[in-house]
């Protein structure tokens, strides 16, 4: 009897994983529905906007851009959210006698189904509609739109698995937690993005489109412009540069499951590197008052760098608060006054000392047996905030 092909058992697989996982709860459940409203909304309201910009002059380096930002989003959200697809993690199949490239071929089946690919399908739909001119840019755009999308997901499956080790770890939690931060840093720039094109038009992206075009994922739908304006030499070298892209990722996919299917698993390799070291203080610990004041410093700076939700609350304040002053000044729209928001961002900081985390100050009230001991402790906590914020706001208001 010969064995079942293993694309449609991996497909299958990802559904029942996607199909269990909402019967969880009701509450992930309802979340899962929503984003996926949310995110078809947007696909179509994306897909009206491309088909509105056909004719439009600029109309190819905005869709060029555009490609290239999903790209490179499919290659950093492996890395922010590894819990959002539980297929990512090939190192959960290394006890079954699977080769890898029939692994790579069904994992790459698999990875087409779910709200993220349907979204890119759209988005790529789209951005052909938009520059397609002619019967040979219909063509090269039928072949364009598979290829983009086989680049952007090979491109994330080559990542998470590259990097499945850190995702595994309380790094790759860390980076979970950062997420937010991407997506606010990201809010920011699309924000001074359209106020810059609505006031200059979208000419202003023609030198940024020139290079990006010839990018992987977004040289194909650059071949789509390049064959409705009779270019059928640059077409073709663009489709190339996608398609070589694509080879090359497969072949790294690969190699990496190789790997990662013959060497030592996660568990053997922290069970052999689990012994505590006591370090002595170093660097700045050893600058720091002695006392209570320094041992209470030394503790929040190793809550700001070792806590995740702190060290979230930390580089989202520190990024923010030198944006906003920052791009307002550049655009021509905004004061020195502006610097204060980085200051009042991290003053934001000091009344989270009385929140309920872990690094609060009523957990460590117990241990407090005086008013003069809780002033103390309050005290250092402002030094240690004022280490980071004193340099950070003089560095922010020069620049502003």
């Amino acid at each position: 009897m010969s064995a079942p092909a293993l694309t449609p058992v991996v497909v299958r697989l990802k559904l029942s994983l996607l199909r269990n996982g909402l019967r969880q709860s009701g509450g992930r459940r309802a979340a899962w529905i929503a984003s996926a409203v949310v995110a078809l909304l947007f696909a179509a309201l994306q897909v009206l906007g491309l088909v509105a910009l056909r004719g439009v002059d600029g109309a190819e380096s905005l869709v060029v851009l555009l490609v290239a930002v999903l790209a490179l989003g499919w290659a950093v959200m492996p890395l922010f959210f590894p819990g959002g697809d539980e297929t990512l993690d090939p190192t959960r199949l290394v006890m079954l006698p699977l080769s890898p490239r029939p692994l790579v071929r069904s994992l790459l089946v698999a990875s087409l189904v779910g709200i993220g690919p349907l979204f890119t399908v759209c988005l790529l739909a789209g951005s052909v509609i938009a520059v397609a001119r002619g019967a040979a840019a219909w063509t090269v755009g039928a072949v364009a739109v598979p290829l983009a999308l086989l680049v952007c997901v090979a491109l994330a499956r080559a990542v998470a698995a590259a990097n499945v080790r850190l995702l595994t770890s309380r790094k790759g939690r860390d980076l979970a937690v950062l997420s937010g931060l991407v997506v606010a840093i990201g809010a920011q720039v699309v924000n001074f993005g359209a106020q810059r094109l609505g006031s200059g038009g979208l000419d202003q992206l023609d030198p940024v489109a020139d290079v990006l075009r010839w990018l992987p994922g977004a040289s194909a739908i650059g071949a789509v412009h390049a064959a409705g304006e009779g270019a059928y030499g640059v077409a073709a070298a663009q489709l190339v540069v996608s398609a070589g892209a694509l080879a090359v990722l497969l072949a790294l996919w690969s190699r990496t499951l190789t790997r990662l299917m013959t060497a030592p698993d996660g568990s053997t390799l922290q069970a052999g590197d689990s012994t505590v070291r006591d370090r002595p203080s170093t660097g700045l610990a050893r600058l720091l008052p002695p006392g209570r004041t320094g041992t209470v410093m030394e503790r929040s700076l190793r809550y700001i760098w070792r806590d995740p939700k702190t060290k979230a609350a930390w580089v989202t304040s520190l990024a923010i608060g030198l944006i906003v002053p920052v791009f307002n000044a550049w655009q021509g729209t905004g004061s020195v006054y502006f610097a204060c928001f980085a200051a009042g961002m991290l003053g934001i900081q000091m009344y989270n000392q009385f929140g309920q985390d872990t690094s609060a100050f009523w957990m460590v009230a117990m241990t407090i047996s005086s008013a003069r001991d809780a002033y103390a402790e309050l005290r250092a906590r402002a030094l240690a905030l004022l280490l980071i914020t004193l340099p950070y706001a003089t560095l922010v208001t020069v620049l502003t």
